[in-house]
């Protein structure tokens, strides 16, 4: 192996991944236990069932991702009107939050949900549902409309 240290390497690497996957698989750790529960309540197998889950993760994580994609394809005001619509603020309520006009937000809105092929800012709210753009918010706009004012104030 001292030929090849980067497989060496990666070798080591899928061996702890494995002993940590039996460690947390054992039908005596938690995990093993809340299969072999599922497994008699649905009355499966427990590898059937351990497949399902673990196919619907890699599924959930592949959605996740291309979202985080898509968010970054978006202009910083269409992300700034997606969070706020995340938020479950009207798009009137938008504009003003922004100082712009409520068509400009809706052609903002228009525009991010064809990037996210999606039909309605329900779906959009519904697949963004896990983000926190609380946070978001008060970095990326709040502190933004703060410099802005600053910089208008008039010199004493």
């Amino acid at each position: 192996m001292k030929n090849h240290p980067k497989l060496w390497v990666f070798l080591q690497r899928i061996l702890r991944t494995l002993q940590l996957a039996i460690r947390i698989m054992h039908p005596g750790g938690e995990i093993g236990r809340a299969l072999q529960e599922m497994a008699r309540q649905e009355l499966r197998p427990e590898d059937e069932i351990a497949a399902d889950l673990l196919r619907n993760a890699v599924l959930r994580h592949q959605a996740a991702e291309a979202n985080l994609r898509r968010w970054h394809e978006l202009t910083p005001r269409e992300q700034e009107v997606s969070a706020l619509a995340c938020l479950n603020l009207t798009n009137t309520e938008i504009a003003n939050y922004l100082t712009v006009s409520p068509e400009t937000v809706k052609t903002h809105i228009r525009n991010v949900l064809a990037k996210f092929n999606l039909r309605s800012k329900s779906e959009l709210r519904q697949i963004l549902g896990d983000w926190d753009f609380s946070a978001w918010v008060e970095t990326n706009i709040r502190r933004k409309n703060q410099k802005t004012a600053n910089q208008e104030a008039p010199l004493s």
